[in-house]
């Protein structure tokens, strides 16, 4: 399972867009926290902490918990994170304030494991999806999701109902989204082609008989 990560923020007044701007010039992210039933919190991440952070991260649902300026701690998941069309500066960040009975949901990277039977047999894997949504509560919530195909023959297709994902965690998707397809090559399937075609066009074999006719 995901450990929460522990994250310095900085609280910060609510102001306009100069001076948001002054503050990434500076180095920090401007940030809020919402959720929680309380009010939302404005506050400041220093950028270079963040981006190492999302940096060395499977994805970017990541749970945290924001040591805040005066001494609060608040765990929180990573809810939305704003970039710049152009460059790909961070510009903004929102975390959601959770506690151990909220539950979440979160875009999961989705790893097929082994090499299937069907691949060792002249087939080919198709990953269909490389990432799946799931709901769970912030204990539950996973790094990866990952399952075993080494088992998959030529014709075989993964479904989502077909996986076992970890205890407490649920996908969004419903249970016959394909997820990954052991299909035979185009170059097994244009030979399979050629062998029909030419056996459609072979000659004709004489009949031999070995009966005497009745004019001998």
């Amino acid at each position: 399972m995901a450990k929460p990560q522990t994250l310095k923020a900085d609280e910060r007044a609510r102001t306009g867009s100069g001076v948001l701007k002054q503050m990434r010039r500076e180095g920090y992210v401007p940030s809020v926290v919402y959720g929680g039933g309380t009010d939302n919190q404005n506050v400041k991440i220093n950028a270079k902490t963040l981006r190492d952070m999302l940096n060395h991260a499977a994805s970017d649902s990541i749970l945290v918990n924001l040591d805040i300026e005066g001494g609060k701690t608040q765990l929180a998941f990573l809810q939305d994170v704003q970039h710049d069309a152009l460059s790909g500066e961070i510009l903004h960040v929102d975390f959601l304030a959770v506690d151990e009975k909220t539950e979440i949901s979160a875009n999961i990277p989705l790893e097929l494991e082994g090499e299937p039977v069907g691949v060792k047999a002249g087939g080919v894997l198709e990953q269909m999806l490389y990432s799946l949504e799931v709901r769970c509560l912030p204990n539950d919530l996973p790094e990866t999701i990952s399952f075993d195909v080494s088992e998959m023959v030529i014709g075989d297709i993964l479904n989502i109902g077909g996986m076992t994902l970890p205890e407490g965690v649920t996908p969004t998707l419903n249970d016959d989204v394909v997820v990954g397809i052991v299909a035979k090559t185009r170059v097994a399937k244009s030979a399979e082609g050629e062998a029909a075609e030419g056996e459609e066009n072979a000659p004709t074999e004489p009949e031999v008989t070995n009966e005497k006719s009745d004019k001998e």
